[in-house]
């Protein structure tokens, strides 16, 4: 199978090429140039910018993908805009969207002041009343944050009824080459031989549904390449979802640090660890439909994916680290008003 990778380059998608090479398939991928990524002999590159996909009409036409996936589809007219420039040749496309299109989302983000959403969430879950959830943080029209809106890009992508469409949402990923670094504030402070990480009490129960980097992309693969995708729409993440106290011991497991996860009311917690988000609200995924419907399962096992992350991380810190974010002093203080009652959790309980 021919297939079209839009986007490509950048921490899942060179997975996903990986797998669809692995599995036999042909894969071009069409990306600006602006980032490397180790590529399986034979993948074609076609260089361009998303913003004139258009312009590479005849281009794809000449390499005639049956799918193409769109890793970074951030705006409905991304979707619009990838569905002119493939019409008449690609018979499939498959869309990377996010959980950010929950209602449960604006739940735990505080803009949605209704009643805790029910989980796990199924692909039927309703999702976000209120558009554009990050234009608030975009520096103006032009910034991409602007323009973003999965359920747009979902909408858009399902509705030509040339062109079958497929959905992904994906969960938390974590893994090499995760430029979010989503375990460093953890891990920098296991390092930093902290004696205890302190979690507030909502937050150490709480639950998102993460997927390692690798699966996340084979669940990509096995989804653009199996036709009883079409016209579906998929959640994509690990089959059981941890608390956020079993996932700091996870890691802690991993490291050999043997500090303890102090539970503790957020009132008591240091001003530069309060979230400002309502961690009453899990975000945790239902994944039985994708299994069930495409045969999908994880290939690696928690306990190498977390040794595989924890590597990476140490030999790729983020360039710059803000120092208010690791205020000891501040969480040093706060460790001398926990009485011996208070909750503690050892990297070996639970």
């Amino acid at each position: 199978m021919k297939i079209l990778i839009i986007g490509g380059t950048r921490f899942i998608g060179p997975h996903v090429v990986r797998a669809l090479v692995k599995s036999g398939h042909q894969v071009c991928v069409f990306h600006r140039g602006q980032s490397t990524a180790d590529l399986p002999p034979g993948v074609e590159r076609t260089l361009g910018d998303r913003r004139e996909l258009p312009n590479f009409t005849d281009r794809f036409k000449r390499i005639s993908p049956e799918v193409v996936i769109d890793m970074i589809a951030y705006a409905e007219e991304d979707a619009l805009s990838l569905l002119r420039s493939v019409k008449g040749f690609a018979e499939r496309v498959l869309i990377v969207s996010s959980a950010d299109v929950y209602r449960a989302y604006d739940r735990w983000r505080k803009v949605y002041g209704g009643p805790l959403e029910l989980v796990p969430l199924t692909e039927d879950a309703p999702l976000r009343e209120a558009l554009y959830p990050y234009r608030d943080k975009a520096k103006g029209p032009a910034d991409w944050l602007y323009r973003y809106e999965k359920i747009l890009v979902e909408k858009a992508a399902l509705s030509d009824p040339d062109i079958e469409g497929t959905v992904l949402r994906l969960p938390f990923v974590y893994g090499p080459g995760d430029y979010q670094h989503r375990i460093f504030e953890y891990l920098k402070r296991m390092d930093d031989k902290r004696p205890a990480i302190l979690l507030d009490q909502k937050r150490a129960k709480w639950r998102w549904t993460w997927g390692y980097v690798e699966d996340v992309a084979g669940a990509i693969a096995c989804a653009s390449t199996d036709e009883r995708a079409a016209g579906r729409i998929y959640n994509v993440g690990e089959r059981v979802s941890l608390t956020q106290a079993e996932r700091v011991k996870a890691i802690a497991a991993a490291v050999g640090w043997n500090g303890r996860v102090l539970v503790l009311p957020e009132s008591q917690m240091p001003d530069h660890l309060k979230a400002g988000v309502d961690f009453a609200q899990d975000l945790t995924f239902d994944t039985v439909r994708i299994r069930n419907e495409l045969g999908y399962e994880e290939k690696i096992l928690p306990a190498e994916a977390m040794r595989r992350t924890i590597a990476w991380e140490r030999e790729h810190p983020p360039e710059v680290i803000d120092p208010t974010a690791f205020d000891y002093t501040a969480e040093d203080a706060a460790l001398k008003t926990v009485s011996p009652m208070s909750e503690s959790l050892s990297p070996e309980s639970g």
